[in-house]
């Protein structure tokens, strides 16, 4: 007999997902992310409408997380419908702790994700402990939007500003597209110690569509790990659970 030894990340990632779950209150219009820990999320709301009688509206970061909102019952809108949200729970691959700056897109969704966030009144960040470093780019590369037309070139001056460029691409070779059916550039800086400046630049080519820092956007994060749940907000309060 085989037997399945439990997965300790996923499971921080699932406790962290759940105290964040917990702020969403009936009336809410909510921003759902997308990535690992952000199914959680989703799988928790999905649980507290059915059990609970919750009452919400959603909008998705991604077609993949649009499918399992639908799955869980969850009930979706536009921004047509409702152009501002109370909250957004979404991942993170990277968390910068003294200032909760982010790096976010490993899962491709991050257009629509900064999208997302810049619309919520509250924008709450979950994952589990292992995400947090001293500087941005430490350990996974910054991933960049662009356009296929020209990504030669959108590479090339990704690389004049110092980054080892890598387009994505599939386990078939393929190019990687996202949702808007763009590409991404995998960008691995040095550690990044002015981030308002390389978003600056980063802005400035012209193919970006959009880059995986989400500065100064978190109004908390959440996260877990063998010695507990830790929340932060940007004024640097911490708690740990």
């Amino acid at each position: 007999m085989t037997t399945t030894t439990p997965d300790p990340a996923a499971a921080f990632k699932q406790q962290s997902a759940v105290k964040a779950a917990s702020l969403v209150q009936s009336g809410m219009a909510v921003g759902l992310g997308t990535g690992s820990t952000a199914k959680f999320v989703v799988a928790e709301l999905g649980r507290r409408i059915r059990e609970e009688g919750l009452r919400i509206t959603a909008i998705p970061t991604s077609i993949v997380t649009e499918k399992q909102a639908r799955e869980e019952g969850i009930p979706l809108t536009t921004f047509g419908q409702q152009p501002e949200l109370d909250l957004a729970i979404d991942g993170a691959d990277e968390i910068e702790p003294r200032t909760l700056n982010l790096i976010k897109g490993l899962g491709g969704a991050l257009l629509w994700e900064k999208i997302v966030a810049a619309a919520a009144a509250q924008f709450v960040v979950v994952a589990d402990a292992s995400k947090y470093v001293d500087h941005l780019g430490t350990r996974c590369p910054l991933p960049v939007e662009v356009i296929p037309f020209g990504w030669e070139n959108a590479a090339r001056k990704l690389g004049l500003l110092g980054a080892q460029v890598t387009p994505r691409r599939m386990r078939d070779g393929s190019f990687f597209l996202t949702d808007e059916k763009n590409l991404i550039m995998d960008c691995v800086f040095p550690a990044i110690m002015e981030p308002e400046d390389l978003s600056l630049a980063l802005y400035g080519i012209v193919g970006v569509v959009e880059h995986g820092l989400f500065l100064h956007m978190a109004t908390q994060t959440i996260t877990a790990g063998p010695e507990g749940i830790r929340v932060i907000t940007p004024q640097g309060s911490q708690t740990c659970l």
